[in-house]
C-alpha cells in the first residue's frame, strides 16, 4: 500500500479545501443558526464536481477512486458538517446504489442529473421502528396490475424534502415468505401520488443539511422501478452501508480536523498568567494526543478506501474506521471545548458547532454499538 497521495488526491484536497472556506465557511454559522438548507452550496458542490467524483464520465461522472470523494467529504466537514453530510448521503446513499444496481435505463434517467447538483436524491430506509433493526421495516409494496403499492413511512431520511430532491430509494417489505420478510429497493419519484415528504425540524446537529419523514399512502409506482432484483432489498442496503461508513468515518475524520485547527489556533493566541496557553504541558498535551487520534484515524480510513478501490474486501476496515473516526470526532470536539473554556460553549464560536456536529456521527449509518456488532463478527467473535 503506497501511504502518498497522488498528485490528483492533492489537488482534489486544495480545491475543496479552497471552496469549504471561501465558499462556506462565511456563511455556515448563519445557516446553522437559522436551520437553513443551501440549494445554491448545493450547486456550486455540483458545479465543482462532487457529486458523482466516482462514477464515469458516461453517467455524469469525473472518473476519479473512491478515496478522492473521501477525501472532499473531509475537507467540507473540516469547516461544515452540514454540507459535507448532504455530499455524503447524496454520493454514498442516492447516487452510490443506483450505480451499482441500477439497470441501464435507470442510470440513464437518473445519474447525469445526479452528477450535476441541482438534483439530489435520498435512501429510505430507516423507520419509526426500525433503525439498528433494518429487518424490522414496516414498509409494505405490493404488486397489483403492473404496478408497486406502497405503504407506510421512512424516519431521518437527509437530502428527503428539499425542492431539489427528485426521489428515493425505498426498502419495503415485498413478501413474507413464510414469516421470513423479503425486501425489496423500488425507486419512488418525488411527484408520484400518495408520496409526501416532509421536513424534520429542531435538530441539534447538522442544522443546514436536510433531514426528512416519508409518508406513503397507496403510492403506486411502475413495476419496472425496481432497483436491482426482488428480494435483493438486504442485500443492497448492507453493501450500501458498507459504502457509507467511509463517508461517516470521513466526516468524522474532517471534524476532528477543523476541531483541532480551532483549538490549536485558540490555544496559540489565548493568554494566561502572561503566555499563551498552548505553553502549558496541559495543554499541550491534549493538543498532541488530538494530532496523533487524527493521523490514526487518517491511516485507518485511508487504508479502507486503498481496498476499495483495489477491488479487495473491506466491509471490516469500513466498519473500524466509521467507529474509529466518529468516536476520535467525540474526543477531539470535546477536548477542543475544553481548551477554549467558557468560550467554547458560545455560538460566536465555531468550535460550538462542531461539538453538536459530531454527535450524529456515532449514531447515523450505523450506531457504534451495532460497529463493534459487526467487526466482532469478522473477527470470528
Amino acid at each position: 500500500m503506497d501511504l502518498n497521495l497522488s498528485e490528483e488526491h492533492l489537488m482534489v484536497r486544495e480545491n475543496v479545501r479552497n471552496f469549504a472556506e471561501r465558499e462556506i465557511r462565511p456563511v455556515a454559522k448563519e445557516l446553522d443558526e437559522k436551520a437553513e438548507f443551501s440549494a445554491e452550496l448545493t450547486r456550486r458542490m455540483g458545479e465543482l464536481g462532487l457529486f458523482g467524483i466516482y462514477l464515469p464520465e458516461k453517467y455524469g461522472g469525473h472518473g476519479m477512486d473512491y478515496i478522492s470523494y473521501i477525501i472532499a467529504v473531509e475537507e467540507l466537514a473540516r469547516v461544515d458538517g452540514s454540507q459535507a453530510a448532504t455530499l455524503a448521503a447524496h454520493n454514498s446513499l442516492g447516487i452510490g446504489p443506483l450505480y451499482y444496481y441500477g439497470n441501464e435505463e435507470q442510470k440513464m434517467k437518473y445519474l447525469p442529473r445526479l452528477c450535476k447538483g441541482d438534483a439530489l436524491w435520498a435512501f429510505g430506509l430507516t423507520e419509526p421502528d426500525a433503525g439498528s433493526d433494518s429487518r424490522g421495516s414496516k414498509t409494505r409494496a405490493t404488486l397489483e396490475n403492473g404496478e408497486w403499492v406502497i405503504n407506510g413511512s421512512k424516519i431521518f431520511i437527509t437530502n428527503g424534502s428539499v425542492d431539489i430532491s427528485i426521489g428515493s430509494t425505498v426498502q419495503a417489505v415485498t413478501d413474507d415468505n413464510g414469516g421470513k420478510k423479503e425486501f425489496t429497493t423500488i425507486l419512488v419519484d418525488k411527484d408520484t401520488p400518495g408520496f409526501v415528504r416532509q421536513a424534520m425540524h429542531g435538530k441539534m446537529m447538522w442544522r443546514a443539511s436536510d433531514t426528512a419523514q416519508l409518508f406513503f399512502d397507496d403510492c403506486r409506482v411502475p413495476e419496472k422501478n425496481v432497483l436491482g432484483k426482488i428480494g435483493e432489498g438486504s442485500k443492497i442496503m448492507l453493501s450500501t452501508l458498507d459504502s457509507g461508513r467511509l463517508s461517516i468515518a470521513a466526516m468524522g475524520l474532517g471534524c476532528a480536523q477543523g476541531a483541532f485547527e480551532l483549538a490549536l489556533a485558540y490555544a496559540q493566541e489565548r493568554k494566561q498568567f502572561g503566555k499563551p496557553i498552548a505553553k502549558f504541558q496541559a495543554i499541550a498535551f491534549k493538543l498532541a494526543d488530538m494530532a496523533m487520534k487524527i493521523e490514526l484515524a487518517r491511516n485507518l480510513l485511508y487504508k479502507a478506501c486503498w481496498l476499495k478501490d483495489t477491488n479487495q474486501p473491506f466491509a471490516k476496515e469500513a466498519a473500524m474506521s466509521k467507529l474509529y473516526c466518529s468516536e476520535i470526532a467525540k474526543e477531539v470536539a470535546d477536548e477542543a471545548v475544553q481548551i477554549h473554556g467558557g468560550y467554547g460553549l458560545m455560538k460566536d464560536y465555531d468550535v460550538e458547532r462542531f461539538y453538536r456536529d459530531q454527535r450524529l456521527l456515532q449514531i447515523g449509518e450505523g450506531t457504534s454499538e451495532i460497529q463493534r456488532l459487526v467487526i466482532s463478527r469478522y473477527i470470528g467473535c
